[in-house]
């Protein structure tokens, strides 16, 4: 990082993700690492370069944008679930490894954020959710600002779940 040029760095959010929704029975091995060294790979490299700048500065905060696919899944997310499973391990991992040096490493795990039109969405999207409705981007920028500002301090190596209780959810065929 040319940090003449950029300054100070005291947050990252790594967001960066992609998914390759295939069978495990064609899924290809170059598919699986393209997703793993995104979602990752990526995380964790961009997670280092960051924090040796926050070491140099006395300390900084790290949220890890993974996916309540780390936790429960569909079809076809094989890559994806593991990507994101070791994302929330990478968290706590760096956690351990970086808070002598001042540094706090959190994960968000996302369930169903919408990025398009939300007003393409049906009522039953919604009412699925145990929170009535269906999560924005807003919902997880929110809880960034919660987990990188100043009264979150104590709150480090941690995995919040923002999914309008849908992990939470028991679903059974009536």
């Amino acid at each position: 990082m040319n940090q003449e040029k950029y300054g100070t760095i005291h947050i990252l959010i790594n967001n960066a993700g992609i998914t390759c929704r295939r069978s495990p029975y064609e899924l290809t091995v170059d598919q699986w690492d393209e997703v793993i060294n995104v979602n990752l790979r990526g995380a964790f490299l961009c997670a280092r370069e960051a924090a040796r700048v926050m070491r140099r500065q006395g300390g900084g905060a790290i949220v890890n944008i993974a996916s309540t696919r780390a936790l429960m899944s569909e079809p076809g997310t094989e890559a994806y679930a593991a990507a994101k499973g070791g994302l929330i391990a990478l968290t706590h991992a760096l956690a351990i490894s970086l808070g002598p040096d001042g540094i706090r490493v959190n994960a968000i795990s996302p369930g169903w954020i919408e990025t398009g039109d939300y007003g393409a969405l049906r009522s039953v999207d919604h009412h699925q959710h145990p929170a009535g409705r269906v999560g924005r981007p807003e919902d997880i920028a929110r809880a960034c600002l919660f987990l990188t500002g100043p009264g979150s301090d104590f709150i480090t190596g941690a995995n919040l779940v923002i999914d309008g209780g849908m992990t939470r959810k028991m679903i059974y065929a009536e």
